[in-house]
């Protein structure tokens, strides 16, 4: 797997994720942006933390429910658990296809291939504005007769309207059988207007064509598609576990899992 130059010129968004989680796979430039959006919306962080805790959930039940396949887009830094350790956890022969964009994930893709002896995991380096390469790349491990989870989470709010993420959306979706699930949670300005319009013109200062939706944009996502319950909820009253119990119902990551009927 050929190295890629990583460019440490200009934050990259998948790096400022790992800064609001706590992580150290960054740069000055990257921190430097991350602390400038946090000033201008604190909860960030939390939101960070709590959306991580939402796609545990959400692959976890789906592995429980008889998923085995994953197609996870937007993969970001490892940050254990993983999702792979998560769903073969429950199903040790679970296969799971990692993409992301940016090179410094390849660098971490030897910890993302560890899989059980029993599973397998992979990854390719491409941008969800790619999806015949995506698809390509996740038909050499996945068997795309059987159902397939696929999961973008914390990745659409990078994905302007002129670059037509409902369609992006939709032709991953269309290859995929019948059964198949989605995983999906956005950054809202919902309950922010003015500190998240200042943050995304951050990210898109940097070249991010970064948009955050309302709740009813988010829900357009999953036109077509059996969702499931609760539905599209902020991502603290998704199922929360009793250990995950939060009575935050602004936090500004809406969420959601849908199947395809």
């Amino acid at each position: 797997m050929a190295l890629a130059p990583i460019d440490t010129s200009r934050p990259h968004p998948a790096r400022m994720y790992d800064y609001y989680l706590g992580g150290k796979d960054c740069y000055p430039v990257d921190e430097e942006a991350a602390e400038r959006v946090i000033s201008l919306v604190p909860g960030i962080k939390d939101a960070a933390r709590v959306n991580r805790r939402f796609m545990h959930r959400a692959v976890r039940m789906l592995a429980e429910q008889g998923i085995r396949q994953f197609l996870d887009i937007g993969t970001g830094i490892p940050t254990e658990p993983n999702l792979h350790q998560v769903v073969q956890g429950i199903v040790p022969s679970a296969r799971v296809m990692y993409v992301d964009n940016d090179p410094i994930v390849l660098r971490h893709a030897e910890a993302l291939l560890r899989s059980t002896p029993e599973g397998l995991t992979k990854y390719a380096q491409a941008d969800i504005r790619e999806p015949d390469k995506i698809i390509a790349a996740a038909r050499e491990i996945l068997d795309f007769d059987q159902p397939i989870a696929l999961s973008m989470v914390a990745l659409l709010h990078f994905v302007s309207d002129e670059h037509d993420p409902y369609g992006l959306v939709n032709t991953l979706l269309a290859p995929l059988p019948s059964g198949s699930c989605i995983v999906l949670s956005h950054v809202t300005g919902d309950f922010d207007p003015d500190g998240w319009a200042k943050a995304v013109e951050i990210y898109r200062q940097s070249g991010v064509p970064a948009q955050v939706r309302s709740r009813d944009e988010f829900t357009l996502f999953f036109e077509g598609l059996e969702l499931t319950e609760p539905g599209v909820q902020v991502a603290t009253q998704w199922r929360p576990e009793p250990d995950q119990v939060n009575n935050d119902d602004k936090i500004a990551v809406y969420v959601g899992v849908a199947q395809k009927p």
